[in-house]
């Protein structure tokens, strides 16, 4: 008996609302099973091994070049999504490969410099979301433009992890719960050692409810979504847990995702992509050969976007440098 075969029977002990890889409903492409991997697995794998996922650890997730190095960037807070995803899909006994996947390839698409970048080219652009990014890299960009193609479980997930988004798993419930039980509670500590809030700062009814440091806020919301959600079919907080939560994620938007000094770089930033974007609308023939490839399919904007949108931090750098500072001034 393969080892894959061995993986699907232990699924039958799932959760009967759990997606069992046997189930799924495929690929775009179907591939011939693998003798060892289920098929979530094969796509955590692909999505793990790409040029993607590694550029990550050079994207902002909050704090524009922050001094030091225990800010999170944007795989810090991919792999912490990923850890509290399968605790709690764990505990659901639902599918933890499915959720996995789901974790890792959910903010593929993420801009440089974090939210500030993809508000950009939403603004110039007319329509710019990250998650849809997120599903574009993954379906498109990938691979040298054949894309990875996954299971369309895990590209619903990727797709829906936002707040509004509604997957069609519980698994892709538990990655968008996953998602911002990580962000809030770790920007709030980011936040702490950017000097822009402490612990006394944050809402006292809230921190009564959730709890007085990271660790307990997490554990709180993580153990009443799996107590609320326990064999039921769908994953959810309770009422007092969701409002709370919701309250301290209007808290951080107010209080540190927008105006405050320590984000005053952002400024820059917001000018060089604009710059940058600009520029490659002026000269589409200056993009690389798999964005040219795009042009000619999708047009000069969607070309530049997907071009702008995959850059680190350090490379759009690089790429403003190049084009608007003469050769020999760059330091």
């Amino acid at each position: 008996m393969e080892i894959r075969t061995i993986i699907e029977e232990r699924e039958k002990n799932l959760s009967p609302y759990a997606v069992k890889s046997y189930q799924t409903e495929g690929r775009e492409f179907p591939l011939k099973p693998d003798s060892l991997r289920s098929e979530f697995m094969r796509d955590r794998d692909r999505i793990l091994h790409s040029k993607s996922f590694r550029r990550l650890k050079h994207k902002t997730q909050v704090f524009l070049s922050p001094e030091g190095d225990h800010y999170r960037t944007r795989l810090t807070h991919t792999l912490e999504v990923q850890q509290i995803a399968r605790t709690i899909a764990r505990s659901l006994r639902l599918n933890e490969d499915l959720v996995e996947a789901i974790s890792l390839g959910h903010d593929l698409g993420h801009t440089p410099f974090g939210h500030t970048g993809e508000g950009v080219l939403n603004r110039l652009s007319g329509h710019f979301e990250h998650n849809e990014q997120s599903l574009r890299v993954v379906e498109v960009l990938e691979n040298d433009g054949k894309g990875l193609n996954l299971t369309f479980e895990v590209k619903d997930g990727i797709l829906n992890h936002k707040k509004s988004g509604k997957p069609k798993t519980l698994e892709g419930k538990i990655v968008s719960y996953a998602d911002r039980i990580a962000y809030i509670n770790h920007d709030i500590e980011d936040a702490e050692r950017a000097g822009i809030l402490k612990e006394k700062d944050l809402p006292k009814e809230i921190i009564k409810i959730l709890g007085n440091d990271k660790s307990k806020r997490i554990t709180t919301l993580v153990k009443d979504l799996v107590l609320n959600s326990m064999d039921k079919p769908f994953v959810a907080l309770s009422q007092e847990k969701e409002e709370a939560m919701e309250e301290l994620r209007n808290f951080m938007f107010k209080n540190v995702y927008h105006d405050n000094d320590a984000k005053s770089e952002e400024v820059k930033a917001n000018r060089l992509i604009e710059l940058l974007y600009k520029h490659f609308l002026d000269c589409p023939q200056n993009l690389p050969s798999l964005y040219l490839k795009v042009r000619e399919k999708d047009g000069d904007v969607k070309a530049v976007l997907d071009y702008i949108s995959s850059m680190s931090d350090n490379f759009a750098i690089k790429v403003f440098r190049e084009n608007f500072i003469p050769e020999g001034w760059s330091l």
